[in-house]
């Protein structure tokens, strides 16, 4: 299990009253990935670093609270950029990641269909295009936990080159699953058994996010009729 450090920036005072609310659902998404929170930081700067999102003594004090409790993540509540994220790493010498990433991670780990899967793995992918800045990234970790980041420099060029291709055939594989689903729900329209649906986010076991694949079934009713029940995470 890995220890995690949130990290929250309130840059105004309605974000710094909602700071408590914010943290706390961190901590949730944290412990739905499998996470356990080691320490909290917070910080109100009226002007974000473009450095580090934060300001350099609170990156001090991450690096401390990292040392003292033996954290090997550091979890931001706001998103960042490439370059700050690569700055933070390169400070800290831990793995950061920020919200965005913790959802797409945890969406990972409970995607189910193989549609669901590949619509994560689509938005992971875009989502490191861009941050293959410096450290090369394995895609066979894809998928498989709380932010992913693989050592060496040796294969980043590799890593863009296929993670492009991958892009490119997940996005061909979507188009010809719509097809087919399209090609489903014209054939329930026609057939007599009524469709239900509901969206929702899904929450089990009090963890946001706990499943992420849509489903359907068709469920019998008490009278000899059928109904199809399909539902999405929202």
């Amino acid at each position: 299990m890995e220890k995690a450090i949130l990290v929250h920036l309130a840059t105004n005072k309605i974000e710094k009253r909602d700071a408590e609310e914010s943290m706390q659902e961190l901590k949730e998404l944290a412990r739905t990935a499998g996470a356990q929170v080691a320490g909290e930081i917070f910080q109100f700067r009226p002007e974000i670093s473009p450095k580090y999102l934060i300001g350099k003594g609170k990156v001090s004090e991450i690096i401390r609270s990292k040392e003292e409790t033996q954290a090997n993540l550091i979890i931001f509540d706001h998103n960042l950029s490439p370059i700050q994220q690569q700055n933070l790493e390169d400070e800290i010498q831990t793995k950061v990641i920020d919200r965005n990433q913790l959802i797409l991670d945890i969406f990972a780990q409970r995607a189910r269909s193989k549609e669901g899967k590949l619509q994560v793995e689509l938005a992971q992918l875009n989502y490191l295009l861009p941050r293959l800045l410096g450290k090369g990234e394995a895609l066979s970790r894809l998928g498989g936990g709380i932010g992913t980041r693989g050592p060496g420099e040796k294969k980043l060029e590799e890593d863009r080159r296929r993670i492009k291709d991958r892009i490119s055939k997940i996005k061909k594989e979507m188009i010809n699953l719509r097809k087919r689903r399209a090609a489903q729900r014209k054939s329930r329209k026609k057939s007599p058994v009524p469709v239900v649906s509901l969206v929702d986010t899904r929450i089990q076991e009090n963890l946001p996010y706990s499943t992420a694949s849509p489903g359907k079934r068709c469920s019998p009713l008490r009278s000899s009729l059928q109904l199809w029940i399909q539902s999405f995470a929202g």
